[in-house]
């Protein structure tokens, strides 16, 4: 099936400019110190904030940076071409920081409000807005004078394939690619323990452990005490509708609760390889940590590391993301490099085939990029690998359900991020793997799932 039309809403290149007569008491304001922010929104999105540069006399120009970005799926884009009122709006506030948009001091100097026009968007970038506008006055702005602000609203299309658990990941259900109202089946997941050794992809005959992340494997034991006090040893394993594995995400680094708590801390967190099949093995591609966070808010804190392929023997990672979601409400784990929550050291481009990226027409379609030996397909000769590229994008979001509630994790990614077959199950058991960590993460003194236990009862660890 073809990838599912998204929509992206970028706003940025924004400026602060103030009357003539304020010019002077501007004049010390330094643009990258600037104390004026703004609450950037669009309809039910939650408001993104952002840092406003002043120009002081013609001086310096507009920030020439994203400011905030939106996603508009099928449906809201044909309700905003439909003639619904899709704006954005911008509130412009004085404050010593951005970081007082909680307090008293902020002080709102007006807004803005750009309609959204999105037709033809879907298949072209368009510009909805450039340039400057007027503030609109507030109460106590009395003055005839405005403020301006300068923005540039965008609009382009961002494609993505979409797939969908047929129920939760530790059910070991059916993975299906959605578009619209379609569904078709494309991979299916078992969900297990890791073995004492991983298997031949090919044969199943035991392979020595790899050197470059064998670090990353705890010593297990038997002892039926250690259930109650460590969660250790998930797998989940993605298979194409051959029955060959494509991916893989397993619990390497046990989750336990730190000493003299019941919780898995930041301090000790527990962690996830996702692996990619290569050479007749299995090849760490990312690994995800996870924890509970401690304070007021209780949420599931994670942290998203990519491992880069050619010097991978040192083990060096690069951090794509880390952010937090409530563990009451659940909500979306999201990697995009348009974001504040990326890296900053490196902007990384997160698959980069040798190849064109057909996706072909359907899921008997698509692409191998294994290699012989792998046990997942003919060798095609366009193997994927890690490239580190100052190209920004979206790159995946999965859904994560609160605590206690029943998941069908969708998982989102990017078309330009998906050259074959291992690629999309990659992102699919990432996925997976977010979804386990909430009941990983499970306080110590309540109970898993049924599933979880009935696994761990009759499942032995020897090493």
């Amino acid at each position: 099936m073809d990838p599912c039309p998204f929509v992206r809403i970028l706003v940025g290149n924004l400026a602060l400019k103030f009357p003539p007569s304020t010019n002077t008491s501007l004049s010390r304001i330094h643009p990258c110190i600037s104390p004026y922010f703004c609450k950037i929104k669009l309809n039910n999105f939650p408001h993104q904030v952002a840092t406003i540069p002043v120009i002081v006399n013609n001086s310096s120009s507009s920030q020439k940076s994203l400011a905030a970005c939106f996603s508009l799926s099928k449906s809201q884009i044909d309700r905003v071409i439909r003639g619904s009122s899709y704006n954005v709006s911008i509130q412009v506030y004085a404050g010593p920081d951005r970081s007082t948009c909680g307090s008293a001091y902020k002080k709102l100097l007006g807004k803005v409000s750009v309609p959204l026009d999105l037709h033809g968007a879907e298949s072209r970038p368009c510009v909805v807005h450039k340039g400057w506008i007027a503030l609109s006055r507030n109460r106590s702005n009395k003055n005839g004078s405005s403020h301006q602000l300068s923005l540039t609203v965008r609009a382009e299309p961002d494609p993505r394939f979409v797939f969908q658990f047929g129920g939760e990941p530790e059910c070991s259900p059916q993975v299906f690619q959605v578009q619209g109202s379609l569904k078709q089946a494309v991979f299916t997941c078992k969900f297990g323990f890791r073995n004492s050794r991983y298997r031949n992809l090919g044969s199943g005959s035991s392979l020595p452990e790899s050197k470059t992340w064998r670090n990353w494997l705890p010593c297990l034991k038997s002892d039926k005490d250690e259930f109650c006090k460590e969660r250790k040893g998930w797998s989940i394993t993605i298979h194409n509708l051959s029955g060959s594995p494509v991916a893989m995400a397993s619990m390497v680094t046990p989750f336990v609760p730190s000493p003299g708590s019941d919780r898995v801390t930041r301090s000790n967190p527990g962690a996830w390889l996702i692996l990619r099949p290569g050479c007749g093995t299995w090849k760490p591609w990312g690994r995800l940590e996870a924890w509970r966070e401690s304070g007021f808010t209780d949420a599931l804190g994670y942290r998203f590391d990519l491992f880069h392929d050619h010097i991978a023997a040192t083990n060096a990672t690069t951090t794509v993301v880390t952010s937090t979601i409530s563990t009451k409400h659940g909500g979306k784990f999201t990697m995009d490099t348009d974001t504040d929550t990326t890296s900053s050291v490196a902007t990384p481009s997160i698959i980069s085939p040798q190849s064109s990226g057909d996706f072909g027409s359907g899921a008997s379609g698509w692409r191998s990029c294994s290699r012989p030996g792998s046990g997942s397909g003919s060798d095609l000769g366009i193997g994927a690998s890690l490239s580190l590229s100052p190209k920004k994008s979206f790159v995946m979001s999965s859904t994560v359900e609160g605590v206690g509630k029943r998941s069908k994790p969708e998982v989102e990614v990017g078309v330009q991020h998906v050259g074959c077959t291992e690629d999309a199950a990659a992102f699919v058991a990432l996925g997976a793997a977010m979804d386990l960590s909430m009941d990983a993460c499970l306080s110590f003194s309540r109970k898993l799932r049924k599933e979880l236990r009935q696994q761990l009862q009759a499942q032995k660890f020897v090493v």
